[in-house]
């Protein structure tokens, strides 16, 4: 079979697949699962064009990946055919470890792990069958292989799975706000001391994917609709959870019905070997199968939250810079409880709060340099003349109220700004 495959991608146009043994690792069934993982969760639910997957994500951070080690290459530095394929392979199964929803469910299905953890996982067992380039890739997955610009190129503050997400999440959404420059970003990558840098030409770049990230994460992935979305999916399956570690009957997929009965842990994950090969069987439809089934269920909680999810009857929400008050919270339970007559204690699956954070660029994780011509090299917060930057350095805290509309009344709007 010729391996030398090409994509049409909607955001680059034709994606050449740079090897053999990346077209197999895409054509392995654990990779084809990510073709039934929406990217953007239930974000759909909002912006209904983004209904995009993780798959068309990575073949995006492929050949992005593909196209950053060819410009460091053509600048002089040394990067072996087998180190580029290890990259490649690296960028490529960077999210493999998703489960259903994508973030939304982290660390609900699968326990404490996330899906950085999970994706090394699979590429450690995935080893054996493709042998020493997918070990090198692993090591640049977890930061521990010599060159630290290529784990910066999978993961950092400006790596070219960001580069990726914002041009596609931008062009699948329509929020225009996250177009970035991400050829311009990439053709002036250098590496200074063995770390990844910027060319001082690429800096305006530099500061427009910064702003970008900040516009896309409030106005999609911190929308307070998809906020609201995420968290009645949220609600659905740790009630689900609590009926089942009761003992109770609950429809699921095989695939599902593990992570629904039983709490993992890290530990066993590593030492059962099955529970993995369980988990890269799930996908959102065994989830979205579950909830229309759960429609019906006795369990009344379970039921009204899953019709409230397929009939869009979405939690009402409320945000505001600081936190809600307890006698707000308190009495919004109350009203639940009185409401849909039930029980106190199950009110929280009704009306809760919590916390977003926007965190578009932090000086205090491995920073973006920018080379000078000089060999100077700064971080991108004092290098950048626009005043934005600094700022954006600062993380924003907001806080949320959620209710169902007949629990959270007009009189508590006085609390949204």
């Amino acid at each position: 079979m010729i391996k030398k495959k090409i994509f049409n991608d909607p955001v680059y146009g034709f994606i050449t697949i740079p090897s053999g043994v990346i077209f197999d690792i895409i054509n392995h069934p654990w990779f084809q699962r990510l073709t039934r993982i929406r990217q953007l969760g239930l974000t759909y639910l909002v912006y209904p064009g983004a209904i995009h997957t993780r798959f068309q994500h990575t073949l995006g951070a492929l050949h992005l990946m593909s196209e950053a080690i060819d410009t460091l290459r053509s600048k002089g530095h040394d990067i072996s055919d087998a180190e580029k394929e290890a990259a490649c392979i690296a960028i490529l199964m960077h999210d493999i470890g998703h489960g259903p929803f994508s973030h939304a469910l982290e660390h609900l299905l699968a326990g404490d792990l996330s899906h950085e953890h999970l994706s090394a996982f699979i590429m450690k067992r995935l080893g054996s069958q493709y042998g020493d380039v997918m070990n090198e890739a692993v090591k640049i997955f977890k930061n521990e292989h010599p060159k630290k610009f290529l784990h910066s190129l999978v993961s950092s503050q400006l790596d070219v799975d960001r580069l990726d997400y914002l041009n596609r999440d931008s062009f699948f959404t329509g929020v225009s706000e996250g177009v970035i420059s991400s050829d311009r970003i990439i053709k002036m990558l250098e590496i200074s001391n063995g770390d990844l840098a910027v060319e001082e030409k690429g800096i305006y770049s530099v500061e427009k994917f910064i702003i970008a990230r900040r516009l896309m994460y409030w106005q999609v992935y911190l929308h307070k609709t998809v906020i609201s979305a995420e968290m009645l999916l949220v609600k659905i399956i740790s009630r689900a959870k609590e009926l089942a570690l009761r003992g109770a009957a609950l429809f699921s997929t095989p695939a599902m019905s593990g992570f629904l009965y039983h709490e993992y842990t890290l530990n066993d994950f590593e030492n059962n070997p099955d529970l993995l090969e369980q988990f890269v069987l799930l996908d959102d439809s065994d989830i979205l199968a579950s909830v229309k089934v759960w429609c019906s269920h006795q369990d009344k909680t379970l039921a009204y939250l899953c019709k409230s999810l397929i009939n869009r009857n979405l939690y009402k929400i409320r945000l505001n810079y600081n936190e809600f008050d307890s006698e707000t919270v308190r009495n919004l339970l109350v009203r639940s409880s009185e409401i849909y007559q039930i029980e106190p204690e199950d009110a929280h699956y009704y009306a809760f709060t919590g916390s977003i954070e926007n965190n578009a660029y932090s000086s205090s994780s491995e920073k973006i340099k920018i080379l000078y011509k000089n060999g100077e090299v700064k971080d991108i917060a004092s290098a950048s003349d626009n005043l934005n930057i600094s700022v954006l350095s600062d993380p924003i805290k907001k806080y949320y109220l959620c209710a169902f509309e007949p629990v959270l009344s007009k009189r508590d709007l006085s609390y949204s700004n």
